[in-house]
């Protein structure tokens, strides 16, 4: 293929929203990318097999996006095929009271796959650095701070700060991490929430509070940026996926995962003389039945 998604839609350097497309497709069309999806779908429900059989890594996906942008029909589609048993959704909501007594990362570290497993985050612990310094009154919530104007920039350095020490803590102990953005246009976004208005098999999926976060479009999108310049590393890479056609940020989103798998060097056990004995001894008596 003429992209390589890895690498092509992979932050490097300084990241500039604007000039990020949100229709690129490459040279697939439609049908070449749905055909390459079922392809690799496959193989990457036997890289998980491999990865769970291993136990000794773990894979973090973290998706996060502008409401309507795509995050869980992708998961649907890319992770539709792999074992239930390997794998983990959450999707974080507003924090609850419990959630709220606690730091900000607490919630997240108990979602963590154990190894042997993917975990997906569906909204992750970005929204702090997201939706937070949008709404940064939000932060209230928290009980530790007793004004909107505790919220200065030491505050938001020192929240890339724990978030970047958070996801090398991970990295340090077996978890390997991938972030993607799906970057949908303002334009693709109100025509996929009016297609959940006009479409009645959609409507359960309108939620009328996305109009006022949508009039803060611009905002979120300077979120966004300033949050991926500050936690982009080689140990969390943030590849920024073009979301406006939803087949093609598929097909990227499945080649960077497995692409990632395939660097993660995993192994079947191998038996040591004793178990490869029994096995031996298993076959002949299952063999003499």
């Amino acid at each position: 293929m003429d992209t390589n998604f890895s690498d092509d839609f992979l932050v490097k350097g300084k990241f500039s929203i604007k000039k990020s497309s949100t229709a690129y497709e490459g040279k697939l069309t439609k049908e070449e990318g749905v055909q390459l999806l079922i392809k690799e779908k496959e193989k990457l429900r036997e890289l998980q097999e491999k990865m769970y059989a291993d136990g000794s890594q773990s894979l973090l996906v973290i998706l996060q996006a502008m409401d309507a942008a795509g995050k869980d029909s992708l998961i649907e589609h890319v992770f539709g095929g792999v074992n239930p048993q390997g794998c983990n959704v959450t999707s974080f909501k507003t924090p609850s009271s419990k959630e709220y007594s606690h730091d900000f990362l607490w919630r997240h570290y108990l979602a963590l796959p154990q190894k042997g497993m993917i975990g997906i985050f569906n909204r992750s612990h970005y929204e702090s650095v997201l939706v937070c310094k949008v709404h940064p009154e939000y932060n209230l919530s928290e009980k530790t701070w007793s004004s909107v104007k505790d919220f200065d920039d030491k505050f938001w350095k020192n929240r890339y700060e724990s978030i970047r020490n958070f996801e090398q803590h991970l990295a340090q102990n077996g978890t390997t991490i991938v972030k993607i953005f799906l970057n949908v246009s303002k334009g693709e976004q109100k025509k996929r929430l009016l297609d959940r208005i006009n479409e009645q098999e959609k409507n359960w999926k309108f939620s009328a509070a996305d109009l006022p976060e949508r009039a803060l479009f611009p905002q979120y999108m300077e979120a966004y940026e300033t949050a991926i310049n500050e936690t982009s590393k080689d140990h969390a890479p943030w590849y920024v996926l073009p979301a406006d056609n939803k087949w093609f940020a598929r097909v990227a989103a499945v080649q960077i995962i497995i692409d990632t798998l395939e660097k993660m060097n995993l192994k079947y056990p191998e038996l040591g003389e004793k178990e490869k004995s029994e096995l031996d001894k298993a076959k002949k008596t299952l063999d003499s039945e």
